[in-house]
This record gives C-alpha cells, sequence and structure tokens, in this order.
C-alpha cells in the first residue's frame, strides 16, 4: 500500500486534485467528509460536542448547526482546541479504519487539510501539498460565498505556504487552469505512484 497525505490550504484546490487522483484509481479518505460524519446526529461525536458547547450549536432537528459552532469557536482559540480534542480523534480513528479495509496493493490518498497542523507529516510515504497564491484562495472562497475579510481570517487560521513546503515531498501549483493543474497530476503519478508500486 502507498500511502500518500494530500494537504493545502483553503481554497487551493486540494478536492480538485484528490478528484483527479480518484481518476486514476487512488482511494481517497477525505477528512472534511470524516469530520462532519464524526459528528452526525445520534452519534457520541454530536453528544460530546453539544455538552461541551451547549444546545445552541445544535439545529431544531438535532443536527449540528455549523454556523453556530463555528461562531464560538472561530476566534477562540481554546474554544476550537476543545473542539479539535473531540473531533481530531474520532476522525483519526475512522480515517485508520478506512485506510485498514484498502486492499494491500492500494494507492491511499488521505485528504487532511489539518497535515501540518496536527503533526501527521510523517505518517506517509510520500506529502502532497496543493499550493495557490493567496488572492486567487481568496477569490475562489469568494465564489462560495465567504467573504473576503473571512476568507483572509481563515486562510489566516491554518499553516502557511513555508510550513506545508517544510512537509512535501511534492508541491502542485494551481494558479493555472484545469489542465495545466493535471497535468501536474499526470506528473505527479507517473514520476512517485507507479514507480513506488512497482
Amino acid at each position: 500500500m502507498l500511502r500518500i497525505g494530500l494537504t493545502g490550504g483553503i481554497g487551493s484546490g486540494k478536492s480538485t486534485v484528490a478528484a483527479l487522483l480518484a481518476q486514476r484509481g487512488a482511494r481517497v479518505v477525505d477528512a472534511d467528509r470524516i469530520a462532519r460524519e464524526v459528528v452526525e446526529p445520534g452519534t457520541p461525536g454530536l453528544a460530546a460536542v453539544v455538552a461541551e458547547f451547549g444546545d445552541g450549536v445544535r439545529t431544531a432537528d438535532g443536527a449540528l448547526d455549523r454556523p453556530a459552532l463555528a461562531a464560538v469557536v472561530f476566534g477562540d482559540p481554546a474554544a476550537r482546541a476543545r473542539l479539535d480534542a473531540i473531533v481530531h480523534p474520532l476522525v483519526r480513528a475512522r480515517a485508520a479504519e478506512l485506510v485498514e479495509a484498502a486492499p494491500p496493493d492500494a494507492v491511499v490518498v488521505q485528504d487532511v487539510p489539518l497535515l501540518v497542523e496536527t503533526g501527521q507529516a510523517g505518517s506517509y510515504d510520500l506529502v502532497l501539498v496543493v499550493e495557490t497564491d493567496l488572492e486567487t484562495r481568496v477569490a475562489r472562497l469568494g465564489e462560495r460565498g465567504l467573504a473576503a475579510e473571512d476568507a483572509r481570517a481563515r486562510i489566516a487560521s491554518q499553516a502557511t505556504d513555508e510550513q506545508r513546503r517544510a512537509v512535501a515531498d511534492v508541491v502542485l501549483r494551481n494558479d493555472g487552469d484545469r489542465a495545466a493543474l493535471e497535468a501536474q497530476v499526470e506528473r505527479f503519478w507517473a514520476e512517485h505512484v507507479q514507480p513506488a508500486l512497482g
């Protein structure tokens, strides 16, 4: 099994790279998707979040109220650390289950937005970083409905490009069009994945 850690800042195009790798046969384990799964209604994760932050972070139908929770933890490092202490272990445990279920000859790409922040770089055979200039990221987040000020705050709360580069085996630049990114993914697959698979 070849384990690849994929990371990049919000708005960098990491999800696009994950999809391109999946098209080439990789199994993608998406930490963001798992993070939503572990706090679905009825889960111990949601119960723990509500116990920590109160009923105000739950919607009328019992689901996690993400905007309400974000309002509580964003800009409050202590509150965010308490949330991370609940969610991160659950995400890691579920990701480990999914990786373990993959066949021995699989290429497993773990899409982990906070790979650097959570000190996981050493867990992978290869670390692949997607990097995009700041203004492009702010513009992309704007297209998703995030105000420029909020986008910059979210970007600032994550690891820097320099910190990601320090753990990267390969950096893909995503400032151009999709074809340019796809060409880089194809080169990564040919130069790093296929030789590792023998």
